[in-house]
Order: structure tokens, then sequence, then C-alpha cells
């Protein structure tokens, strides 16, 4: 049975994941009280590579990368909303 407890490594990469997803549903939401825009804008929205590169490198730190079915494990008891 998985531990409940984050490694420093482990929380790193669930708080990034969680930036990266905040910054997304942003960009194609709007803001987090779902008062988006009425229609998609002209232009598709643009995630900052930064913060996709951040959740990379936590991921990869973590040891994570490639382990996909344990990091989600992590972020439903992390985070359960998200």
């Amino acid at each position: 049975m998985p531990t409940a407890v984050l490694t420093d490594r482990e929380r790193t990469a669930v708080q990034a994941y969680l930036r990266l997803l905040h910054t997304v549903r942003a960009a194609f939401v709007g803001d987090d009280h779902g008062c988006g825009p009425a229609e998609p804008p002209a232009v598709p929205p643009v995630v900052p590579p930064s913060v996709l590169a951040e959740a990379e490198a936590a991921l990869e730190g973590a040891g994570l990368a490639g382990n996909e079915e344990e990091f989600f494990r992590m972020v439903r008891d992390w985070h359960p909303g998200a």
C-alpha cells in the first residue's frame, strides 16, 4: 500500500502539476469562477512554456516521468478536486 506522505520531490511535482492545471483552465475557461468568455477567443490561448517546463522537470525530479498512474494517484490524494 502506498504511503500517504509525499516526499519533497513528489510534493513539488504535484504542486507544479496543479499550477499547470490552473493555468490551463484559466487560459481556456477564464477565471476560477467560471466567468470565462461566452465565445471562444479568435486566437487560441497560450500556456506559458515555463509553467509546462516546471511541471515536466518536477515530474522527472521525483522519478515519476512515465509513471502516470502513480502520479495521478498522488494528485487525487493531495487535491481530490483536481
